[in-house]
C-alpha cells in the first residue's frame, strides 16, 4: 500500500473536543490540511466559532464549530445531539477537551479535584459512550473508526506543577482508553492515547508562570530543558494524530504514546 493510502484522511469526519486552541487546534488543522471534515467543541462560542472560521478559510476545507460544556452530561448530550442533526456517522474522535487546576497540597480544594476529573475522565467515557452509534454506523474490520484520547506525561510521572489532581486524571484517561480499546476493539473502533509533553499552549503558559500569554512565553526557554531542546510543534502532533486515525494504525490498540521529547524516558 502507498504512503498516500496508508496514512489518508481524506474525506474523514472527525471531531476534535477541545479544538479551539493548542493540541486541539493543532490535530484539526492537521485533519483539515489533508482532506478530512473536522467538527470542533470548546466551552467558549466566540472562540470556537472563530478558529472554525480561521481553519475553515487556512485550508479551504469545512470546519465546523459546536460550542459546548464537556464537564457535564448535559453539554455532552446537546453536543451529540448537535452532531446527529448533521451527520450519519463519524470516524475520528479526537477526545482533546481537558482542564487543569493549580494549588499547593494543603490549599487544594474539593473542586479542583471534581472540575479536573469530570471533564477529563467523566467527559471522556460519556461522550464516548454516547457516540458510539456514529463511530460503528460506517465502521468494518478492514475500515475501522478510531478513537484518541489526549492524555499526558503528567499521567505517567510525577508532575512538575502543583496540580494535584491533573497528573491522577490523567493516569485514570490512559487506563480507561485500555479499558475501551479493549471492548470497542471487537465493534470495528479502534482506540489509542497520546501523551503529550511540552507544547506551547495557553494550558502550559500558565504553568510557566506567564499566566495564559501564549505568544509572548519564551518558549525557546522552556524547549531548553527538554532532551530534544525544543517544545512540540504542530506537526509533531498532528502526525502522529494521523497515524493513530489511518490505516496505518491498524493493529495498533490501547496504546499509550508519549509525544514529549524523551521527557519520560529520560
Amino acid at each position: 500500500m502507498k504512503i498516500e493510502e496508508l496514512f489518508s484522511v481524506k474525506g474523514k469526519v472527525a471531531l476534535v473536543t477541545g479544538g479551539s486552541r493548542g493540541i486541539g487546534e493543532m490535530i484539526a488543522a492537521g485533519y483539515l490540511e489533508n482532506g478530512a471534515k473536522v467538527y470542533i467543541s470548546s466551552r467558549k462560542k466566540e472562540q470556537c466559532d472563530a478558529t472554525a472560521k480561521r481553519l475553515s478559510e487556512r485550508y479551504g476545507a469545512e470546519c465546523i464549530s459546536i460550542p459546548a460544556n464537556l464537564s457535564d452530561l448535559a453539554g455532552i448530550d446537546a453536543l451529540v445531539a448537535e452532531l446527529k442533526s448533521r451527520e450519519d456517522h463519524i470516524d475520528i474522535l479526537v477526545n482533546n477537551a481537558g482542564v487543569s487546576w493549580g494549588a499547593p497540597l494543603d490549599e487544594f480544594p474539593e473542586i479542583g479535584w471534581d472540575k479536573v476529573f469530570d471533564t477529563n475522565v467523566k467527559g471522556v467515557f460519556f461522550l464516548t459512550q454516547r457516540l458510539l452509534p456514529l463511530l460503528e454506523a460506517r465502521a468494518t474490520k478492514d475500515e475501522p473508526s478510531y478513537v484518541i484520547n489526549i492524555g499526558s506525561i503528567d499521567g505517567l510521572r510525577a508532575a512538575s506543577f502543583d496540580t494535584q489532581s491533573y497528573g491522577p486524571s490523567k493516569a485514570a484517561l490512559h487506563s480507561l482508553t485500555q479499558q475501551l480499546a479493549a471492548k470497542l476493539a471487537k465493534r470495528n473502533i479502534i482506540a489509542n492515547a497520546i501523551a503529550p509533553g511540552p507544547f506551547p499552549t495557553w494550558m502550559l503558559s500558565t504553568g510557566v508562570g506567564t499566566g495564559g500569554d501564549v505568544e509572548n512565553t519564551d518558549w525557546d526557554a522552556v524547549g531548553r530543558l527538554n532532551p530534544r531542546k525544543r517544545v512540540g510543534t504542530p506537526e509533531d502532533i498532528s502526525g502522529l494524530a494521523i497515524f493513530l486515525s489511518s490505516r496505518a494504525c491498524g493493529f495498533t490498540v490501547g496504546a499509550v504514546i508519549t509525544c514529549d521529547g524523551g521527557t519520560v524516558v529520560s
